[in-house]
């Protein structure tokens, strides 16, 4: 369960940056209200996750994860646009999340 509430506390962490541009400065309640929901359930659903992971690597994936999806938000919402050097930071935050998952002994399987 600790992954599926890693990743649904990822998923409204990106809801809610994501919203904090279209709040504009929370003078704008329909994103507000977003973000302050999402927020919430993300920081809630994080501590639950932190019961059996370890902070750091629990951290580690969600900001990693998360900077990459708030990119590709802001990539189709805002048409940010990502040139060569942010395509391969993007890469290189996934191949950090990935060797983390998958090979680092800190993680519990």
């Amino acid at each position: 369960m600790q992954y599926f509430y890693l990743a649904i506390a990822i998923v409204c962490e990106v809801i809610a940056t994501s919203a904090l541009k279209a709040s504009d400065g929370f003078r704008v309640l329909g994103p507000t209200v977003l973000v302050l929901v999402g927020y919430t359930a993300a920081f809630y659903l994080l501590s639950l996750t932190l019961r059996t992971l370890p902070v750091g690597i629990a951290y580690a994936i969600w900001s990693g994860v998360g900077q990459v999806l708030v990119m590709c938000v802001a990539w189709f919402l805002y048409r940010q646009t990502l040139d060569l050097a942010a395509l391969l930071g993007i890469a290189l935050i996934l191949s950090g999340v990935l060797v983390l998952a998958l090979f680092s002994k800190s993680m519990p399987h």
